[in-house]
């Protein structure tokens, strides 16, 4: 029951998940690098732009650095053992570009006409019949999706079609870095909340929903104790509660929704509301996400190359805890090389 109010755990959309291999971008971003990215990007002429952000995507991969060797780890897995080395590193090489794409884009996204990202988005999504219902029925919707594709242009359309569109990030250091960000997405009609320093965003998402409202969170990591085990491309990792407890304590529909690209433009699919098992809450939580992390590998499956995750997911892919016999070794590198023992930061994610 809502009054209850339980605590609903929610992971946090942030900007990027660092760039691995080259030194001041992705999270590692100054506040300034950030600033003069915003300011000089969308000025020059796009293919200029694009040829600078590709050549950085493939000087990452050359470098191969944790970031990316992760990334390929990560590769293997939904390439499955029929994947040849060469085979996976043209993956890993397309899945740089395209992350450099969605940076490019984020840079970019600012002096685009909004009107016409717009009506392109909306060519390019399926489902949209599903939250036109919700809202001409006045029910919430919950939107929950993979690390893949680009999310703000999405969001953009979210926000032009529906009127509205709330989601939490987490707090970026510097203060004023944060602030940039959160400028950027609300500029795209987004209403954002703070992960830490404010209200609590589990109960502002719960408000929101109740209201009818369409929050949307990232659904696909959260490696902390409060995570929902979960079989994942045929491993063990875990995933967060917060989007099947949202849905289950409000009524809102629950959108799985996958994101990736085409070659000029961008494709979204959001799948029918998916239905809950049983009655009690913590059955919904268990089943429901794990019946998110089905959808979401078959996405990810037929779209390898967009699905952004540089961090360690698998259970399997973590360090020893602090205590335990032994020390991690260094990384097989799937491509080809081993690395340093030094495990890839878990990053922040999108």
């Amino acid at each position: 029951m809502l009054c209850a109010r339980p605590v609903v755990p929610v992971t946090p959309v942030t900007p990027g998940y660092g760039w691995p291999g080259v030194s001041d971008l992705g999270g590692r971003l100054s506040d300034l690098g950030f600033g003069a990215g915003w300011s000089l990007v969308k000025s020059l002429p796009e293919p200029v732009v694009d040829r600078a952000f590709r050549a950085g995507a493939d000087l990452a991969v050359g470098r191969r650095g944790p970031g990316v060797v992760q990334f390929a780890r990560n590769l293997r897995r939904v390439l499955g053992h029929a994947a040849t080395p060469e085979s996976l590193s043209a993956v890993v090489r397309a899945g740089m570009r395209s992350y450099a794409r969605y940076w490019k884009e984020t840079f970019r996204l600012p002096a685009m006409d909004h009107d016409e990202v717009y009506r392109r988005v909306v060519r390019g999504t399926v489902g949209l019949e599903h939250i036109d219902v919700a809202q001409a029925q006045g029910r919430g919707t919950v939107v929950v999706l993979p690390h893949s594709g680009n999310w703000d242009v999405a969001g953009l359309m979210v926000t032009r079609r529906w009127g509205r569109l709330t989601t939490v990030v987490e707090r970026l250091r510097p203060e004023s870095l944060y602030e940039k960000f959160v400028a950027y997405r609300q500029s795209l009609g987004m209403e954002i909340l703070p992960l830490t320093g404010g209200a609590s965003p589990s109960q502002l998402l719960k408000e929101r929903l109740t209201a009818g409202g369409i929050i949307a969170l990232v659904g696909d990591r959260d490696l902390s104790a409060g995570g929902v085990p979960v079989t994942f491309f045929g491993e063990s990792t875990r995933m967060p509660a917060g989007p099947v407890m949202l849905a289950a304590l409000t009524g809102a529909d629950l959108c799985p929704t996958h994101l990736s690209y085409t070659d000029t433009g961008w494709r979204q699919v959001i799948h029918p509301p998916m239905p809950l098992p049983g009655t009690r809450l913590a059955h919904q939580v268990r089943d429901g996400t794990q019946r998110l992390a089905d959808v979401f590998a078959r996405g990810i499956s037929e779209h390898p190359a967009d699905w952004h995750m540089m961090q360690p997911l698998w259970l399997s892919d973590l360090p020893p805890r602090r205590g335990s016999a032994g020390s991690r070794p260094g990384l097989t590198d799937p491509l080809g090389r081993t690395t340093s023992g030094a495990v890839p930061s878990a990053g922040r994610a999108r």
